[in-house]
């Protein structure tokens, strides 16, 4: 999970300006393995991560509006995400 820590993010090492960006993957309320990508605002490729065994994925970013697109076999999705200074933003992808 972007080399993330079990637990979620310490407060600590938030730097000014960074937001976390984290969530899962479900079908069917089950976890699904594949990919997450984010994309900045303007819809261009920033980074993309494998999620884990339970469909979880993370990334750190700098605060704005971002779109994370889950890339699972037999589909796709996407959200909407506005990041926050220092902030924790927690999204939910259903495929």
């Amino acid at each position: 999970m972007c080399g993330a820590q079990a637990g979620g993010p310490d407060a600590a090492t938030i730097k000014p300006g960074e937001t976390t960006i984290q969530g899962s993957v479900t079908r069917d309320g089950e976890p699904v393995n594949g990919y997450v990508r984010l994309l900045d605002a303007t819809g261009e490729f920033t980074a993309e991560v494998p999620t884990s065994a339970t469909g979880q994925f993370r990334f750190y970013a700098a605060e704005g509006t971002w779109t994370v697109r889950a890339l699972v076999p037999g589909g796709s999705a996407e959200r909407t995400v506005v990041a926050r200074d220092g902030g924790l933003a927690e999204v939910a992808i259903a495929v």
